[in-house]
This record gives structure tokens, sequence and C-alpha cells, in this order.
């Protein structure tokens, strides 16, 4: 469908409608073009089974996806999810990069009952995609903290004030209601936004949430005396690139200006009008609000947003530098309570061979009462865990062959990958199913030049869209053709700076053997604790490919 469509088709949806009951009640195992579009405001992608692609008929699946403010759910929302998986999935739960839960191989005939048991448990999949804002990403520690309680119950208002107003969702998945058409959403309008919107919550010092990839942050400051004191705000954040399209291009968002607590959620509703009027609708590759700020400058951005609110956006406020804190293994939340969190390779829980990870993580939520926080490196922590029951949590996770994040290398601990092939229809080359092998090979090599246990951020895309927020790592991989990709070097560990292309068509197999003169380099090199990104950057990419030069000339 053209590009020009797209908006036609939601210009005419009646409040994203269309064709989709139709669709789900027709005995073909896809949807109409129409049925394409709409679906993702829904929550759900149609996709293809593309190991299968030589066979007489296409196997068509669905991706349905959950939208988790700050990626929380209770015991009971979990164990929901976990028995959809069964029923309806392919047996597997997927964490997002962005704190949701995604479920793969959905037939078309399970869609409206994979949606009506999420909302049963009081979950939805609203506007886990499309052209809106899209799950409200925050800080997921747990903890009985005033300052950690204020800061959630902002991005549940943020996720409740931007979810769209008309009532298709319910009456097509849920009550099965006459279909009649909404009013005009007030925030969306009829076209709602050209393209979709990432919003996000973090606390000053702490960027596990890569508030600069977003197309709107917050980054919550405390006074003296600990209680909130406001937000500096951020706009104009974006990963997705286009290979061989230089108007396409990653972007680190803008630091805009500081709102009290009370204007939080009216300020990113601003932000999110500015998208609707002055967003690319001709060019979707060309719509997100990052080339909005870059084309329009940010002063020019700052004026436009404070003539949409009733309040002073001040200067920014001073900041403590970035750091990422992952939240993993054990950590004491209130006095006797307790949360672990645990590593899950790419997200995936799933059961695999001796590491059960999906039927530990099941018992222990059930057994012990456990609520779940997601977070953005795709991992998962348990909490509102006794003192009493750590060890009992510790055996029960050892008899599943649950891997904690003790026994995982400093590269895996910091490691992100998007599901790519065989189900994305965006996916160039492999991510998900070969980091594994990549993890191990850069291991090696970091073992043969002394630096075993090298904290890394390290990121795989099977495309140059940016699900896994490469261009921020350290060290990553985007997808360029089949089992090649294009190298990226000179991001930093705290997610502030991008990272930059270094080497392009690297075969799969020849990553780690690129890498390690430059490992080599860094280990002689480096100054202090520096972290292998900033090493990168500070003796530039003109070193680091002569040093690969010559290495390849030693070793002939």
């Amino acid at each position: 469908m053209s590009k020009l469509n797209v908006e036609q088709v939601k210009a005419e949806s009646h409040g994203l409608r269309g064709p989709l009951a139709g669709d789900l009640e027709s005995a073909d195992a896809y949807l109409s073009e129409a049925g394409k579009v709409l679906i993702k405001f829904h929550g759900s992608y149609e996709q293809t089974n593309r190991d299968k692609r030589g066979a007489a008929a296409k196997e068509y699946i669905f991706m349905v996806r959950s939208k988790l403010p700050g990626g929380r759910l209770t015991a009971a929302q979990y164990l929901a999810h976990d028995d959809i998986a069964t029923r309806f999935g392919n047996g597997t739960l997927r964490i997002t990069t962005r704190q949701g839960i995604q479920f793969h191989g959905v037939v078309k005939g399970h869609l409206r009952d994979t949606i009506r048991s999420l909302n049963h448990a009081l979950v939805t999949t609203f506007g886990a995609c499309g052209d809106v804002v899209r799950n409200v990403m925050c800080c997921p520690a747990p903890s009985d903290d005033p300052r950690r309680v204020a800061v959630q119950r902002i991005a549940d208002q943020l996720s409740a004030a931007t979810l769209p107003r008309t009532k298709a969702y319910h009456q097509i998945w849920v009550d099965g209601e006459a279909i009649v058409a909404d009013e005009e959403d007030p925030l969306y309008g009829t076209t709602y936004l050209p393209r979709k919107f990432k919003a996000a919550i973090a606390f000053a010092g702490d960027n596990c949430m890569d508030i600069f990839t977003n197309d709107a942050g917050l980054i919550a400051l405390f006074g003296e005396d600990g209680a909130l004191a406001g937000f500096n705000v951020v706009a104009g954040g974006g990963m997705g690139v286009t290979h061989n399209k230089e108007a396409t291009f990653a972007r680190l968002a803008d630091v805009i200006g500081f709102v009290a607590p009370e204007h939080a959620v009216d300020v990113v509703k601003a932000i999110v009008t500015v998208h609707r009027d002055f967003g690319d609708r001709t060019n979707r590759k060309h719509a997100r609000l990052k080339y909005v700020l870059e084309e329009q400058g940010v002063e020019w951005f700052r004026r436009e947003l404070q003539a949409r609110v009733p309040f002073a956006i001040e200067d920014p406020r001073p900041m403590p530098p970035f750091v990422v804190l992952d939240h993993l293994g054990w950590t004491e939340t209130s006095p006797d309570t307790w949360s672990i969190g645990l590593p899950v390779d790419s997200g995936r829980i799933a059961d695999v061979g001796p590491r059960r990870l999906r039927t530990g993580i099941r018992e222990v939520v059930s057994r012990f009462g456990a609520s779940v926080q997601l977070t953005a490196q795709q991992n998962i922590l348990l909490s509102g865990l006794r003192d009493a029951d750590r060890g009992a949590v510790e055996a029960l996770l050892a008899a599943h062959g649950i891997v904690t994040v003790e026994r995982i290398s400093g590269v895996r601990r910091n490691s992100l990958a998007c599901p790519a092939l065989p189900t994305c229809g965006l996916a160039i080359s492999e991510a998900e199913r070969v980091l594994p092998r990549v993890m191990g090979d850069i291991d090696a090599a970091l073992a043969d030049e002394g630096l075993a246990g090298l904290p890394i951020v390290f990121r795989m895309t099977g495309c140059p869209n940016g699900c896994a927020r490469p261009y921020v790592a350290e060290v990553a991989l985007v997808g360029r053709s089949l089992d090649k990709y294009l190298l990226y070097l000179g991001g930093d560990r705290a997610g502030t700076r991008l990272a930059r292309p270094f080497q392009d068509l690297v075969p799969l197999g020849q990553v780690a053997d690129t890498l390690k003169p430059l490992f080599s380099r860094y280990r002689d090199e480096r100054q202090g604790d520096e972290g292998f990104g900033d090493f990168c950057d500070r003796v530039g990419f003109d070193v680091l490919k002569a040093t690969i030069t010559e290495a390849a000339v030693a070793g002939a």
C-alpha cells in the first residue's frame, strides 16, 4: 500500500474500524490491505513465516503486543500472558525493548480470543503499535520509595491520556457491540499521527530507558528533601534509518526545558500535537518528530511548544551524568522484601533444553506471588519476594537451569537483539536467532586479548529500523544483506552519544575477527576505566581501520 493510501485509510476508518470486523469473520487466513494498516493500532501485525517462503501457500501468522506502562504486571497478569502463549501463541513470550510483551505465531482465528483474554486480565493491546503514542516506558526498579511511586503514577497517567478515544477496540475485540462511529479524537484527529510516537520517563542519572532515543521524554529531578521537583523535558530522538538514504538518520533528543510535576502529562501531549501538525504525511520514512526538530531547529520547537501550553516551560535544570543501571540480581526494595532481576537472552522467555526459563519464572510467580517488571534491556524483575523465601527461589531457579546475572559475560549482559527472521517482514538478516553465536565469538575474542568479562554495550538488528536501538551502542550490527551487516562503533555506555558506521558488509562469521585487533589496541591504550566505545570515539576511525589493515597484513 502506498504512503498516501495509509493516510487515506486512517481518514476513512471511522475511528480505526475500517474493514477489521469483516476481516475477522472472513475464512481467509489474512487481512485486507486496509485491515493490515488498521490492526497495527489495535496492537498486532500481520506476518508470514519466512522460513516457509518456498511452500505452496504462505503461512500467515500474527504478532500481538501488550501495552504495559513501565513494564509492570501483577502476578495474575503475568500468568495470564503465560497462559495465552500456550493457548494461542507459539509457546513463548518475548519482552520487547519498550517493556511490553509480544506473542508470536498467533493465527487469525485466535486473534479475538488472545486480545479478549488480555482485556479480562486488565491489560490492553490498544495503541501498542500504529501511528499513536506507543507504550510509555518508565524505570522499572521495584520499590516502595515514594519517588518511584510518583514517577510511575505519571507514566500511568500519560499512557491513559494518550490512548485513542475511539470505542472501536472494545467493539471489535471485546464486546462485539454494534459498530458505531465516534467523534473526532481530541488529541489525534481523524488521521492520528504521521508515524509512531515513543515516550519514556527516566530518573536523573539512570539512563536505563535510553531516554534520548525517544520522540519525547521526561527526566525526573528531585529536591534535597526527596520530593519530586519536576522533569527536564527532551524531544526529537529516534532510531529509524533507511540504508543508502542520507535523508534518514538516527538522532538523539534535545533537552527542551523543565516543567513542574503537575504539567508533565500536558507538556508531552503538546509535543504530540506538534508531531501531529508538522510531521511529514507524504513520506513515511521522513515522518518522525526528529526530522521536524532537525529541520525547524530546537529554538523554533521551544517557541512552538510554549505557545501550545498555558504554563511556563523553564530552562532545563542541571542533571548528574548518566549511567545505565540494569537492575539485575538481588535488590532489597523495602525491609524484608526483595526483587531478583533475571537476564533474558533477546527477551525470549522460552523453555529450551535444560534451560526452562519460562516454566521457572511461572513457578516463582505462582508459588511466591511475585509481581513482574520488564526492563528496556529485555530482562525481567520478579519482586515482592520475602527475605525468608530467597533460598527457595534460588533453588527453584537452579532446578530449572536458569542462568543468573553472576554467570553471564559483560557483553551478554549488555546485549539486545530484535526478533528479525523468520517473522518480521522488514528483516534483511538474522538477529535474535544468531545472537548467542555472535556473543560466544566476541567473548572468545575478548578472552584471547585478556579482556574476559569486559562490559560492552552490544546490539543487533536485522534491518536499519533500529528496534533494538543499535545506534546508541558501543558496538552494533545492523542487517545489510543475507548474513552481512553494517558494523557501527563509538557509542557510549550511558547511551548519550550516537555510534557511527564503521565497516559495511561484514560477514556474520567474521564479526569477532574484525573486532579482535581493536580489542588488542584498546587493551594497550585505554585510559583508566575508559569504555570501548569511548576509546573508539577518541582514537578515531582512521586509526581503527588502519589497525585492522595492519592485522590483516600481519596474518597473511
